[in-house]
């Protein structure tokens, strides 16, 4: 290095080519590893602010990176975002189109099960494979009717046979050109539906199928066997949204979109679930602000002894002993969180819960040696929180706050005072969702029925106590936007962190690869903006 005076005399610095074996003298790698870093006895409980990920080593573009992750035990998602069983954030629009998009939704029970039930099968009649449950008409089913079935699922194509039945000759086929114009709402469909149609011999594979509708320029390929009678469908519609989703989260055997729906611990939602699972439920989560109860262990045991196929994910727990009574219960996953949701004063309010970054390394830890996937709910307000909770050991992150404000969300648009369009957004422990009366379909006792009353165990209570609030968040846009920047998002950050994969990313962490730097409040200032106006756009 040169003097400021001129002077020749150079320090003796080590050869540039040796800095890699000089690395090697250091006993352990910069930072911290995962043990040190959540020690609660050092650091006390810590959230997702509290730390940060330090980078690793990039050799690979961030296209490479691969985000499949488990859901349960039996189901991956290709993108590990889950949206939240709130009636503000997630019906069919949202479970539908998440789903699409690689995630998963999980409908809200905060309604009557027939309802409920309905917005499942309008989840897995969204698109299919082989239609193995189509609506079928008969040829006295007047346009009228067909008109209200077309309101009803989304869909305007029917196949219509002798007896209005799957298994029954078939006969012809209505679309919504053959009913569009039609003014004569008493006119049977025997009247306007098309009879030219193009079928394929029960036995052809998808592919096959999929090949013929391709050719045939028609909407809709039949199924029948040889003495003619309709056993399945396919759409061409389907065809489109498998070029356009490539993503979708769906089932290998009928292609239908992965649905999943919450339910609380109650007897009567035994029956409930008995309406879902004939809907097509795929998953159910037991929806409990504190699932290490003897409800949700006994719910547990019996979901798994008379629906052996359907998956179950229990919770709410933030430690070990609380999910090992539900692991070994026979969960097929778990959701981890307690108070910490944008909209939930839990904490506050009862003094019990924990630190969310604590409570998913405590409890994903533990269910990882048992195999149970495990879903990070709570806390999550961008982008570098998702790789957090990931990086913590958690497969998939459950939103809520953060999806309210797109446009898939059941909640209401309106412009706040400051001028700005925002969505209704509330907790389901906010006396706004426990005293709603859509779960009781308007009875008096609709309180017992009530999805935020049960997940808080309040049922009974003649004084409800609040574990939410009610507001308002930012208007985000679609999810058919917003969840490619989030996928697009923690895809740049594995590639910081030198991970091509979620695997490899918990491997790493793991094995001490992958390192941490706890945050001063001074340093969380310093991530942070620091300009005196700025406009901060998200997304492009």
């Amino acid at each position: 290095m040169p003097h400021p005076n001129g002077d020749a005399k150079t320090p003796a610095f080590l050869h540039h080519s040796s800095a890699l074996e000089v690395l090697k003298e250091f006993e352990e790698r910069d930072g911290l590893d995962i043990k040190a870093l959540l020690d609660s006895k050092r650091h006390g409980g810590l959230t997702y602010n509290d730390f940060l990920v330090l980078p690793g080593y990039i050799g690979f573009a961030a296209s490479d990176v691969v985000l499949d992750s488990p859901v349960t035990k039996r189901i991956a998602l290709k993108t590990p975002f889950v949206s939240s069983p709130m009636d503000t954030v997630t019906e069919h629009e949202m479970a539908i189109h998440i789903a699409l998009q690689g995630g998963l939704g999980v409908i809200h029970h905060n309604c009557s099960a027939e309802e409920q039930a309905e917005m499942v099968q309008k989840v897995k009649r969204y698109e299919n494979g082989f239609i193995l449950d189509p609506v079928v008409l008969s040829r006295n089913t007047t346009v009228g009717e067909t008109k209200a079935l077309k309101e009803k699922w989304g869909f305007g194509g029917f196949p219509v046979t002798e007896t209005g039945k799957l298994g029954s000759n078939l006969v012809g086929i209505v679309t919504n050109r053959d009913i569009q114009f039609e003014d004569d709402l008493s006119l049977p469909i025997s009247a306007v539906m098309v009879t030219d149609l193009v079928t394929a011999a029960a036995g052809t594979t998808l592919l096959e199928a999929n090949a013929i509708l391709a050719k045939s320029k028609k909407g809709k390929l039949p199924i029948v066997d040889s003495k003619g009678n309709l056993v399945s469908m396919i759409s061409r519609s389907d065809l489109t949204k498998n070029l356009h989703f490539p993503l979708a989260s769906k089932l290998p055997d009928s292609k239908q979109l992965i649905c999943a729906a919450a339910i609380g611990t109650r007897p009567e939602d035994k029956i409930r679930l008995q309406k879902l699972v004939d809907a097509g439920l795929d998953i159910v989560i037991l929806d409990s602000s504190q699932g290490n109860s003897m409800y949700q262990i006994e719910m547990v045991k019996y979901i798994k002894d008379k629906y052996p196929g359907l998956d179950v994910i229990g919770g709410n727990v933030v430690t070990r002993e609380q999910a090992a009574n539900l692991i070994a219960a026979g969960v097929d996953g778990l959701r981890i969180g307690m108070g910490s949701g944008s909209a939930c004063i839990t904490q506050e309010v009862m003094a019990v819960g924990r630190p969310q970054a604590a409570a998913v390394y405590n409890v994903a830890s533990f269910a990882a040696k048992f195999g149970v996937p495990c879903m990070a709910d709570g806390g999550i307000q961008n982008v570098g929180h998702i790789v957090k909770g990931l990086a913590l050991g958690a497969t998939t992150i459950m939103m809520g706050g953060l999806l309210a404000g797109t446009t898939e969300s059941p909640g209401t648009s309106f412009v706040s005072r400051e001028g700005k369009l925002v969505k209704a957004y509330r907790g389901m422990g906010s006396i706004d969702a426990m005293q709603d009366k859509k779960a009781g379909a308007g009875a008096k006792d609709s309180q017992k029925s009530n999805a935020g009353t049960a997940r808080y165990f309040s049922e009974g209570d003649s004084v409800l106590v609040a574990q939410g609030v009610s507001g308002a968040v930012a208007h985000r846009g679609s999810v058919t936007k917003f969840v490619p920047y989030l996928a697009a998002g923690l895809k740049h950050s594995l590639q910081d962190c030198g991970c091509k994969s979620l695997t490899e990313l918990h491997k790493s962490v793991a094995n001490g690869t992958t390192r941490f730097e706890l945050r001063t409040t001074s340093a969380q200032l310093e991530g942070g903006v620091n300009m005196e106006s700025y406009e901060k756009k998200l997304y492009a």
